[in-house]
């Protein structure tokens, strides 16, 4: 029969095709780490569950009890925080990014800078990325105010986001200007492009309205080879252990090349496990106490006040001798 030729001829091609095709549509979950159903590690798990969502108001509810909330709600509209933002890196930078972004004819401005400093330029920006990456990790290990287990996990992100960088398309004039582009749309969109529209906002109103630009901050990563989505689904959590209402958890997720280990503390308040990181914070919100008022001068001549707890002086006359 002459289809059996074709036949054999054919099928060693189709075979390895088909078989990548199984593979690729049979592709494994990551595999659960031990604890992963305990309430310390589902915690955290929803936590990045809001991200993946871009839920950026959700994740601060989530976040705190629902006092803290309120402090750190009132703390942001008189300008004593910035939380959570303050937990991004590089978080003073980002007020000038988004009034950057949102400026009138910042597209034509800012790829006019692209063009001189960075278009086509890859050697120098590996050799930046890569020095950078240095100066970062020297940074970690010796300054700022890090626990041990910060001090690990941040690391190994400046490590990876350093290998990264060093292999992006970063001088691509193409790609740059699409990003200009969707990023300068995504700001604008958000309106805050100042401490002011911070403030009038708050807390809740201003997450909100940045959640355009987080997503579309991780569509970028995306576009320069880094999905941010992916590390936000396979990342996993485990339970490493748990003492009355403290709790240590295990977090591990893939970063471009890698894949980073790290482990935060948790304490329950009320039933519920929070990140002890965002407390301390919720606590720094807090107003400064009021003193106590001062005590008046004594007055020469003229006896001073009994304190608490003293006998009232007589107020019986002495009878002579």
């Amino acid at each position: 029969m002459p289809i059996v030729p074709n036949a054999r001829r054919v099928l060693p091609v189709l075979l390895p095709l088909l078989v990548a095709a199984l593979l690729a549509g049979c592709r494994r979950e990551p595999e659960e780490l031990a604890g992963a159903s305990s309430e310390p590690a589902a915690t955290v798990r929803e936590l990045v569950d809001h991200l993946s969502r871009d839920d950026l108001a959700g994740f601060a509810r989530a976040a705190v009890p629902p006092a803290d909330y309120a402090v750190l709600e009132t703390a942001w509209r008189e300008d004593r925080s910035r939380w959570p933002l303050t937990e991004l890196p590089l978080s003073r930078q980002l007020v000038p990014m988004l009034s950057a972004l949102s400026a009138p004819g910042s597209e034509q401005a800012l790829m006019r800078d692209f063009n001189r400093q960075f278009a086509r330029q890859d050697r120098d920006l590996r050799q930046a990325a890569r020095s950078l990456g240095l100066f970062g990790v020297q940074y970690l290990k010796k300054e700022g105010d890090y626990s041990p287990t910060q001090r690990l996990h941040y690391t190994q992100v400046v490590e990876t986001l350093s290998e990264w960088a060093q292999e992006a398309p970063l001088a691509d004039p193409a790609l740059a200007r699409n990003t200009i582009q969707r990023m300068a749309a995504a700001a604008r969109k958000a309106g805050l492009a100042s401490e002011e529209d911070l403030r009038e906002a708050g807390m809740d109103g201003s997450l909100r309205r940045l959640a355009p630009v987080f997503a579309e901050t991780k569509a970028t990563f995306s576009r320069y080879g880094l999905p941010l989505e992916t590390t936000l689904a396979d990342l996993r959590t485990g339970l490493v252990e748990q003492k009355g209402d403290r709790a240590t958890v295990r977090i591990h997720y893939p970063l471009g090349n890698r894949e980073i280990d790290s482990q935060v503390s948790l304490e329950r308040r009320d039933g519920r496990w929070y990140l002890s990181d965002y407390l301390r914070a919720a606590e720094r919100a807090r107003p400064p106490a009021s003193p106590a008022p001062a005590e008046p001068a004594p007055v020469p001549g003229v006896p001073s006040p009994p304190g608490p707890g003293a006998p009232a002086p007589s107020t019986r006359t002495a009878k002579p001798a």
